[in-house]
């Protein structure tokens, strides 16, 4: 049976150049280091619909209309914004009652040092009972996503991420692991074992996903400097 760090290495060299992503997530510089669009991007994501078709484009409506000109720059300007007025770009009323509570929490200081502040000291294992996780809308996944963002070496445990997690896990002969926090633990002591860092690994579950006849690693390669 082939060795875990063998099998991930063969995963790995499919997403060539994955770090620089993974770095810039890590440095809070995602969508140009703005946090407006990071928590847009979250809540939006939230949902369950197609990552690049379907969120990356409105976030960039958003960006353009809102962000741009000036007329949201900070959380604190998100979380006075007129929610029937963002409607017209996101029409998902639970994901602008989601964005307006992160804002809220996390506005008051500078937005990035305020979402890396968070993400550094909330905890996985309290995370309904982190501010941030009280959000209605906000599950664990988001809970992740956002830590990601702020600066924290994690994963997310959603299904696409655990679907490929557990399959090298099966094919070193280790059993699947289902329960979202263990995942999550089980994948940060995995991974530096296996050379790498949990987010690598993340992000690469998501980007070998083929559309079509193409992975997504090819397909979005000029979206993926922008986000």
């Amino acid at each position: 049976m082939p060795e875990l760090k063998e099998i991930v290495d063969e995963y790995m060299q499919k997403v060539p150049g994955i770090e620089e992503h993974c770095d810039r997530c890590l440095r809070t510089e995602r969508w140009g280091g703005n946090v407006v669009l990071m928590v847009v991007d979250a809540a939006f994501t939230s949902i369950g619909l197609n990552y690049f078709t379907a969120v990356v484009p409105k976030v960039e409506e958003f960006n353009k209309k809102f962000v741009k000109n000036g007329r949201i720059k900070t959380l604190k300007n998100l979380e006075k914004a007129d929610i029937n007025e963002l409607k017209k770009i996101w029409k998902n009323n639970r994901s602008w009652q989601m964005t307006k509570g992160i804002a809220i929490y996390l506005s008051g200081g500078d937005d990035r040092e305020s979402l890396r502040k968070w993400a550094r000291n909330a905890d996985l294992e309290k995370w309904r009972e982190d501010p941030v996780g009280k959000i209605r809308g906000v599950g664990i996944n988001t809970f992740q996503y956002l830590r990601m963002m702020g600066g924290v070496d994690t994963v997310m445990p959603d299904k696409i991420v655990k679907k490929v997690i557990n399959e090298i896990l099966e094919k070193a002969g280790d059993k699947p692991v289902n329960d979202d926090i263990e995942f999550v633990r089980k994948v940060e002591k995995m991974a530096p074992g296996c050379g790498y860092r949990p987010i690598d690994l993340c992000w690469m579950t998501w980007l070998i996903q083929p559309e079509g006849k193409i992975m997504r690693m090819k397909k979005y390669s000029s979206i993926l400097s922008k986000i």
